[in-house]
């Protein structure tokens, strides 16, 4: 990962007041980038984060190319100086209405036994996929209130299933489940909702790196996910909020 993080200089041009931001961690490739991309055909403002710059700085070109409003961050969300260089770029974006908390940390490659998972490489899963979340969503809250915007932490199938190999990345998407339930509860007072999304099995890389040396081919590419988000987007945050979702399901919503 880098060691420091830097926001792409290029110009934004001035925003109007009805426009909608978003905030996607884990940006640059995979789940996230299909989502960014769906949400600049929506006009949405966009404020992406990765750790590594060149496919970041990749996948912002193709947006800008397709007409988006694009400040890209170069960072590592389980460092604290670099989420505090995402969220002062919100803040200059001047409002929130939706942070999709996507980053996620898979752990060793090939996934190890629970027992023997090496205790740094989980403390550091844990950072990115259940502290990094809570950060971010404290240190944009007043934006996230002010538009009485949405919170999504992308989980996975995992938190559920006590699969062989998964304890690791399954206890923390099972704790960041508890997280979202638990912020939905004590937000909503605020005007903000929180929500949990499985997007299901995927081909991506960090799917493949779960599965180091096999053929996932048979696994859909992200946009098998684009339905759920469509409908997703047009709901109200309150009216969604604590609730757990299956992007690929035959129904969305499952109980949490």
């Amino acid at each position: 990962m880098e060691n420091s993080s830097s926001v792409d200089p290029a110009p934004s041009p001035k925003q109007a007041p009805t426009e909608r931001v978003a905030l996607i961690t884990g940006a640059s490739r995979g789940l996230g980038y299909t989502l960014a991309e769906f949400l600049a055909r929506q006009r949405w403002t966009l404020v992406l984060s990765a750790p590594h710059e060149t496919p970041l700085g990749a996948a912002t070109e193709r947006l800008r190319a397709a007409g988006a409003i694009v400040t890209a961050v170069t960072g590592d969300v389980a460092r604290p100086k670099d989420r505090r260089v995402i969220a002062d770029s919100v803040r200059r974006a001047g409002r929130l209405d939706l942070l999709v908390n996507n980053a996620s940390e898979l752990g060793p490659s090939p996934l190890p036994p629970l027992l023997e998972h090496p205790l740094p490489a989980l403390r550091h899963v844990f950072e990115v996929n259940v502290l990094a979340p809570i950060a971010l969503v404290r240190a944009c809250l007043p934006l996230l209130s002010s538009s009485r915007g949405l919170v999504i932490n992308i989980t996975s199938d995992a938190a559920r299933g006590g699969y062989p190999g998964w304890g690791g990345y399954g206890s923390s998407k099972a704790a960041l489940e508890l997280v979202s339930k638990t912020l939905a509860n004590e937000l909503r007072d605020a005007g903000v909702g929180v929500v949990a999304v499985d997007p299901g099995d995927l081909r991506t890389q960090m799917h493949q790196d779960a599965f180091p040396g096999q053929d996932i081919s048979d696994r859909p590419l992200p946009d098998i996910t684009l339905p759920f988000w469509a409908w997703l987007e047009g709901q109200d945050p309150a009216r969604v909020s604590g609730l757990r979702f299956e992007a690929q399901g035959t129904v969305w919503e499952v109980p949490a």
